[in-house]
């Protein structure tokens, strides 16, 4: 059992404000950046849904740690295609929940939810649903994409659009499309993203190609390490901020492992159970 009184912990617990939700946005793809805002991800993509690692029915879970003390679980999955607005689409969510320990400290339960054309060309909508203790979001991303504008909403107050780049995804959905890329050592990757409040071009490199082991299975993957100029909060205050992503090394890219430290510790993400995914 974990108590209170150790020193570490009493510094830490009562001022990091534990966004799991965040690190798990921000990092999951360098991408993924709910709170914050984008990257890039330039890539020779295939143009045909059939050629997608990704599919209805998969879902990936990850257990989350905080400093080595486990914080909570997060989710992805790709629910049926849909159709919004008459555009046949994709429909990605991510769910961040804390463990009954961190919840009497910074209690999350979010929700994002990102729909794509079924080309995986551009977002149609995204939305984000916070409802922890101390942070609850209702927020709509409608993007126009005859007037080139994402429009911003939380809890029906607006925000004045703001103009989209051609192709642009929101944080979640940058993530699905950069699994379509081919990766190799050395590769830049790169993507307009926005989150409905600005719209950015960033960048994320593929390090090299590495073996790495969690618990008692062994993973070929590629580190993928992201520019994090653009990144706001914890991120702009960690003045050696990192992350790394390790994804599988074939057409699959699943990520396997998070990894992310800043001033006010290091997280962990680790995959823990995968289904419906691509053979």
């Amino acid at each position: 059992m974990i108590l209170l009184k150790n020193p570490i912990m009493k510094v830490k617990l009562s001022t990091i404000r534990l966004k799991l939700s965040s690190f798990l946005i921000s990092s999951l793809l360098f991408l993924i950046i709910s709170l914050i805002t984008g990257y890039v991800f330039p890539c020779n993509a295939k143009n045909y849904t059939t050629d997608f690692p990704f599919s209805p029915g998969e879902k990936l879970t990850f257990k989350l740690k905080w400093c080595l003390i486990p914080a909570g679980e997060a989710v992805l999955e790709v629910l049926p295609i849909e159709n919004i607005s008459g555009i046949k689409a994709y429909h990605f969510v991510l769910t961040v929940k804390t463990n009954q320990f961190f919840d009497t400290i910074y209690k999350v339960r979010d929700r994002i939810d990102s729909y794509t054309d079924i080309d995986m060309t551009r977002s149609i909508l995204y939305k984000k649903m916070q409802a922890g203790r101390k942070h609850k979001r209702d927020v709509v991303v409608s993007f126009n994409w005859d007037k080139n504008e994402a429009q911003y909403s939380n809890f029906g107050r607006k925000r004045m659009p703001v103009s989209l780049l051609p192709g642009s995804f929101d944080p979640l959905s940058i993530f699905y499309y950069s699994r379509i890329c081919d990766f190799k050592e050395k590769f830049i990757l790169q993507r307009p993203v926005t989150d409905g409040k600005k719209c950015v071009i960033g960048r994320g490199e593929v390090i090299k190609r590495e073996t790495i082991k969690l618990k008692s299975e062994k993973y070929d993957t590629h580190l993928l390490e992201p520019e994090l100029k653009n990144l706001s909060g914890v991120f702009r205050k960690s003045k050696n901020a990192t992350i790394k992503i390790w994804l599988t090394a074939d057409k699959r890219k699943i990520p396997v492992r998070i990894k992310s430290k800043v001033v006010v510790g290091s997280f962990v993400a680790e995959l823990v159970a995968a289904e419906g995914v691509a053979k």
